[in-house]
Protein backbone atom coordinates (compact mmCIF):
# COMPACT_ATOMS: atom_id res chain seq x y z
CA UNK A 1 0.00 0.00 0.00
CA UNK A 2 1.22 3.48 -0.84
CA UNK A 3 0.28 6.84 0.62
CA UNK A 4 -0.57 9.92 -1.46
CA UNK A 5 3.01 11.21 -1.60
CA UNK A 6 4.42 7.81 -2.59
CA UNK A 7 1.77 7.46 -5.30
CA UNK A 8 2.75 10.60 -7.22
CA UNK A 9 5.95 9.20 -8.83
CA UNK A 10 4.00 6.12 -9.96
CA UNK A 11 1.41 8.33 -11.64
CA UNK A 12 4.11 10.39 -13.35
CA UNK A 13 5.62 7.17 -14.78
CA UNK A 14 2.50 6.56 -16.87
CA UNK A 15 3.43 7.19 -20.51
CA UNK A 16 2.52 10.72 -21.53
CA UNK A 17 1.72 11.98 -18.02
CA UNK A 18 2.24 15.75 -17.76
CA UNK A 19 0.57 16.28 -14.40
CA UNK A 20 -1.26 14.43 -11.66
CA UNK A 21 -2.89 15.17 -8.35
CA UNK A 22 -5.03 13.62 -5.65
CA UNK A 23 -7.99 15.83 -4.83
CA UNK A 24 -10.57 16.13 -2.06
CA UNK A 25 -13.89 16.64 -3.89
CA UNK A 26 -15.50 18.13 -0.77
CA UNK A 27 -13.11 21.09 -0.73
CA UNK A 28 -11.52 21.06 -4.20
CA UNK A 29 -8.09 21.08 -2.54
CA UNK A 30 -5.15 18.91 -3.57
CA UNK A 31 -3.69 16.40 -1.12
CA UNK A 32 -0.68 15.72 -3.35
CA UNK A 33 0.50 16.82 -6.79
CA UNK A 34 3.29 16.30 -9.28
CA UNK A 35 4.11 17.73 -12.70
CA UNK A 36 2.03 20.46 -14.23
CA UNK A 37 4.37 23.35 -14.87
CA UNK A 38 3.86 26.69 -16.58
CA UNK A 39 1.22 25.39 -18.99
CA UNK A 40 -0.85 23.61 -16.36
CA UNK A 41 -1.87 24.96 -12.99
CA UNK A 42 -2.80 21.84 -11.04
CA UNK A 43 -4.58 23.84 -8.32
CA UNK A 44 -6.94 25.28 -10.92
CA UNK A 45 -7.33 21.82 -12.50
CA UNK A 46 -8.15 20.29 -9.10
CA UNK A 47 -10.83 22.88 -8.36
CA UNK A 48 -12.33 22.67 -11.86
CA UNK A 49 -12.41 18.89 -11.95
CA UNK A 50 -14.05 18.86 -8.54
CA UNK A 51 -16.97 20.62 -10.23
CA UNK A 52 -16.98 17.97 -12.99
CA UNK A 53 -17.20 15.18 -10.40
CA UNK A 54 -19.91 16.98 -8.43
CA UNK A 55 -21.95 17.63 -11.60
CA UNK A 56 -21.74 13.99 -12.69
CA UNK A 57 -22.80 12.76 -9.26
CA UNK A 58 -25.71 15.20 -9.20
CA UNK A 59 -26.83 14.01 -12.65
CA UNK A 60 -26.52 10.36 -11.63
CA UNK A 61 -28.69 11.05 -8.58
CA UNK A 62 -31.30 12.87 -10.69
CA UNK A 63 -31.41 9.90 -13.07
CA UNK A 64 -31.72 7.44 -10.16
CA UNK A 65 -28.56 5.66 -11.27
CA UNK A 66 -27.47 3.60 -8.30
CA UNK A 67 -23.91 3.16 -9.44
CA UNK A 68 -20.43 4.56 -8.87
CA UNK A 69 -18.12 6.47 -11.17
CA UNK A 70 -15.23 4.27 -12.26
CA UNK A 71 -13.53 7.04 -14.20
CA UNK A 72 -14.27 10.10 -16.29
CA UNK A 73 -12.43 10.76 -19.55
CA UNK A 74 -12.16 14.19 -21.13
CA UNK A 75 -10.54 14.22 -24.56
CA UNK A 76 -8.98 17.48 -25.73
CA UNK A 77 -7.12 18.20 -28.95
CA UNK A 78 -3.69 17.53 -27.43
CA UNK A 79 -4.46 15.90 -24.09
CA UNK A 80 -6.47 13.25 -22.29
CA UNK A 81 -7.70 14.08 -18.80
CA UNK A 82 -8.63 11.16 -16.55
CA UNK A 83 -10.53 11.50 -13.28
CA UNK A 84 -10.78 8.41 -11.07
CA UNK A 85 -12.57 8.50 -7.70
CA UNK A 86 -11.00 6.27 -5.07
CA UNK A 87 -12.94 3.06 -4.49
CA UNK A 88 -12.09 3.24 -0.78
CA UNK A 89 -13.09 6.90 -0.34
CA UNK A 90 -15.25 8.45 -3.07
CA UNK A 91 -14.69 11.95 -1.65
CA UNK A 92 -11.18 11.72 -3.12
CA UNK A 93 -10.17 11.38 -6.75
CA UNK A 94 -7.02 11.09 -8.82
CA UNK A 95 -6.67 13.53 -11.71
CA UNK A 96 -4.26 12.68 -14.49
CA UNK A 97 -3.37 14.82 -17.53
CA UNK A 98 -1.75 13.00 -20.45
CA UNK A 99 -0.06 14.22 -23.62
CA UNK A 100 -2.20 12.61 -26.32
CA UNK A 101 0.75 12.09 -28.68
CA UNK A 102 2.72 10.10 -26.06
CA UNK A 103 -0.02 8.29 -24.14
CA UNK A 104 -1.72 4.96 -24.66
CA UNK A 105 -5.19 5.58 -23.26
CA UNK A 106 -6.02 1.94 -22.54
CA UNK A 107 -2.72 1.38 -20.73
CA UNK A 108 -3.09 4.67 -18.84
CA UNK A 109 -6.55 3.66 -17.59
CA UNK A 110 -5.25 0.22 -16.61
CA UNK A 111 -2.24 1.70 -14.77
CA UNK A 112 -4.40 4.31 -13.05
CA UNK A 113 -6.81 1.62 -11.81
CA UNK A 114 -3.92 -0.46 -10.48
CA UNK A 115 -2.28 2.51 -8.74
CA UNK A 116 -5.62 3.60 -7.25
CA UNK A 117 -6.19 0.17 -5.71
CA UNK A 118 -2.80 0.39 -3.96
CA UNK A 119 -3.41 3.90 -2.58
CA UNK A 120 -4.22 4.48 1.08
CA UNK A 121 -5.25 7.93 2.28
Amino acid sequence: MANAKETMPKLMEIDGCVGACIVDSNSGMMLAASGGGAGMNLEVAAAGNTEVVRAKRKTMKALNLHDAIEDILITLGKQYHLIRPLSTNDALFIYLALDKSKANLAMARHSLASIEKDLTV
